[in-house]
């Protein structure tokens, strides 16, 4: 199946097909679109639920399928679904009822923060928490605030997950904690991206921050632009293998209102989130409009056209097909290789040499290998050679 950008879509699996197919359709009483789907009926519904969980859509696909009157779709498919929806409903809360406390003791403590993920942008993106999944929560503060909300964290219970080595608020762009009672993970970002060359200020962003409408408190969020382009940036960086992230861009361009078009903004933006690469935001586009259909504005299509954005979906498109073949044909290890190499292969000319460069500076792998006391981290530096061997020699 061709399309105006020439992608081909013949590679996915028909389980793939069906479950974008249902992500286009809002209208589920339609009695044409029921003898459309008829011809899935021969889909293996095993592989179409694995689809849906890791793609992190089902939510979405659960409230879909409910509203269909058929019983041409099994109903464990339904009640699979089901259990799915109400455990991530669940998690949705129990991240917003954390989410809210945090807030109370940052702001205590006169530390500004701005929510990146989980209910705040469940909410305004699908006007639902329990639509869009999160596995933990995401705030950017201030790198000058990260030791006072260290202390923060500490006091109320969370855990450090990593082990600092040096350069790593360098080397870095957040770290996680973890709470081991309430079986919670959050993630303190002092930078939006690793390896950023060039992106706001944290005073820039809280200068066009927003409330979220998620609470009665006063949670605040990214601004619209910024909120589009750091998604952009993140599922770019990500490869784009997971649906949902594509979904997410999806709901924002179909808020016409959202972010502003003229060619300004858009140029300022794109320098700034995505240091320069525009290939990132031209794949971006091509992807939601091959896949969902969705219309592009004309100032914004113009970065459709650039070659180098049409080789990165045609990348990831092929990724995404094939990406359950190479989960039966390969073991975990060497799948975990394959998408590695993939993601890789997505990154641009100076991401990939700041990549190769961050591969000569500590990481928590080497506390892992060897653990060292507080004074004598500085030896992670010359002891990083030995360390990486060490490791590729346990790991065969």
């Amino acid at each position: 199946m061709q399309n105006s950008y020439d992608v081909d879509l013949g590679l996915m699996p028909k389980e793939l097909a069906f479950l974008i197919e249902i992500l286009n359709t809002n209208n589920t009483e339609d009695n044409n679109w029921f003898s459309y789907k008829e011809t899935y009926k021969s889909i293996n519904w095993d592989h179409f639920l694995q689809l849906a969980i890791y793609h992190r859509v089902y939510p979405i696909i659960y409230l879909r399928f409910k509203k269909i009157r058929n019983n041409w779709i099994p109903q464990y498919v339904i009640k699979t679904l089901h259990q799915e929806y109400i455990k991530n409903t669940y998690q949705m809360l129990k991240l917003s009822a954390e989410m809210e406390r945090i807030n109370e003791l940052f702001n205590g403590s006169n530390i500004r923060l701005l929510f990146l993920k989980g209910p705040v942008i469940a909410k305004d993106l699908y006007g639902d928490i329990s639509l869009r999944t999160s596995r933990d929560l995401d705030i950017l503060i201030s790198i000058k605030d990260l030791e006072k909300a260290e202390s923060i964290l500490r006091d109320y219970g969370y855990k450090r997950k990593e082990v600092p080595t040096p350069f790593w608020k360098l080397r870095n762009h957040h770290v996680t904690y973890f709470h081991p009672y309430k079986g919670l993970i959050l993630e303190i970002h002092w930078r939006l991206h690793p390896q950023s060359i060039n992106e706001p200020s944290f005073d820039d962003l809280w200068e066009r921050r927003r409330v979220s409408s998620v609470s009665s408190y006063s949670l605040h969020y990214l601004g619209n632009e910024d909120l589009f382009f750091y998604l952009v940036a993140h599922g770019a960086r990500h490869g784009w293998f997971r649906l949902r992230w594509l979904l997410d861009i999806n709901q924002i361009l179909s808020k016409k209102s959202y972010i502003k078009s003229d060619d300004r903004t858009i140029n300022e933006f794109v320098d700034r989130h995505l240091g320069g690469e525009i290939n990132y935001l031209g794949q971006a586009l091509i992807l939601v409009s091959v896949l969902f259909q969705t219309s592009v504005n004309p100032k914004m299509k113009l970065v459709t056209e650039i070659m180098g954005a049409r080789k990165l979906t045609k990348k990831t498109i092929t990724y995404i097909s094939k990406r359950a073949e190479f989960n039966s044909i390969l073991s975990e290890e060497d799948f975990a290789k394959n998408q590695k190499r993939y993601l890789f292969t997505m990154k641009s000319s100076h991401q990939k040499l700041l990549f190769i460069l961050n591969l000569f500076y500590p990481n928590p792998k080497d506390a892992e290998a060897l653990l060292l006391p507080r004074h004598l981290r500085f030896l992670y530096l010359p002891l990083r050679p030995f360390l990486w061997a060490v490791r590729k020699k346990k790991s065969l």
